[in-house]
């Protein structure tokens, strides 16, 4: 099986290369003049594009296939009081940049949007809100010119004291999304509510990709084995949401999230870097029903931990275990 390794947003190797420079809007009110301050967010927004495509050049150069985006490339997008602001006429340049970037060297990217984003409420005006985030990481991803292979991964929600009917509402609403944003979606079990096999369950149900977290799930679990769970979790990238936009020549692969927990006092919380033995005795049950899988790993070293991860794994050449590049190896069952 062939393994890629990514990150999440930010460098710890690139000076002063941060994609999520922003402005409080408390900040932005105080300023006199309206329009020069909408100028000055699209200079911020400016500033956290030219920073992505250094930072996406910078994964070239290490042979980093697999990106996530930093949510918060404009500042302020989607505030209610900043609705009459279209910024992408200003940034169409820089983001036109990106996309022609990633599609040139054939990369993986996507968005997580934040927690705030969350189609499983009862509440009709925190569900406006999340379909307006959509709205916005689709907007993103259109503007870069990126296919629907670029996907945008959330949780299913809170529970609001009945589990299942918050499952039910959430699939109710996903139905209701646009088309365009619906086949960009993936879903990911998280480490408090909606279980991996709650998750998977959902993603069945509406053919959507699901994103499995290892960590989430050895913290939120009903006894379940994660190995045994793969084979499942793999198909529902073969759905017509997983493989939107891909040729039977290049399929999308199946894409997971991994990273180690703190301490032993904080479990959910993640570590620095990823610990190798329990993410390598995961990897070799996949390979014996996967032949591609991508890995994002969502520590708090960022890039540092991927290239640490590496070295780690390097140890283990000739159990199974081969490097192929700066970022990716090639595991055996």
């Amino acid at each position: 099986m062939l393994v890629r390794f990514g990150y999440v947003a930010m460098s710890m190797t690139v000076q002063n290369a941060s994609p999520s420079r922003t402005m409080t809007y408390a900040n932005f009110s105080k300023l006199d003049d309206r329009d020069a301050g909408l100028r000055r967010l699209e200079r911020l927004a400016e500033a956290n594009l030219h920073n992505t495509l250094r930072l996406l050049k910078h994964n070239r150069a290490h042979d980093i296939q697999v990106y996530r985006f930093s949510s918060k490339l404009i500042p302020l997008s989607t505030h209610e009081a900043l609705m009459d602001w279209d910024p992408f006429p200003a940034l169409a340049e820089a983001f036109s940049a990106i996309g022609a970037y990633v599609n040139k060297h054939r990369m993986r990217v996507s968005f997580h949007p934040d927690h705030f984003t969350v189609l499983s409420t009862p509440r009709e005006e925190v569900l406006r809100k999340s379909v307006i985030d959509l709205e916005y990481h689709l907007r993103m991803l259109e503007a870069m010119g990126l296919d629907a292979r670029a996907k945008n991964n959330i949780h299913i929600g809170g529970a609001y004291g009945d589990k299942q009917t918050a499952g039910e509402r959430f699939m109710v609403n996903f139905r209701m999304l646009p088309e365009a944003i619906a086949c960009r979606m993936t879903l990911e079990n998280d480490d408090k509510t909606f279980n991996a096999l709650e998750t998977l369950a959902i993603c069945e149900e509406l053919s959507v990709p699901m994103v499995l977290d290892i960590h989430h799930q050895w913290v939120n679990n009903e006894g379940e084995n994660t190995a045994d769970l793969w084979p499942r979790i793999a198909r529902t990238w073969e759905t017509k949401y997983g493989q939107a936009d891909a040729s039977k020549q290049d399929p999308l692969p199946p894409k997971i999230h991994v990273s180690s927990p703190k301490s032993e006092k904080d479990i959910r919380g993640h570590a620095d870097y990823v610990e190798v033995k329990p993410l390598l005795e995961f990897l070799r049950a996949a390979a014996r029903y996967t032949e591609r899988l991508d890995v994002m790993l969502e520590a708090k070293r960022k890039d540092d931990a991927l290239l640490k991860l590496m070295q780690d794994l390097a140890a283990y050449a000739g159990e199974g275990v081969t490097l192929m590049n700066q970022a990716s190896v090639r595991i055996d069952p």
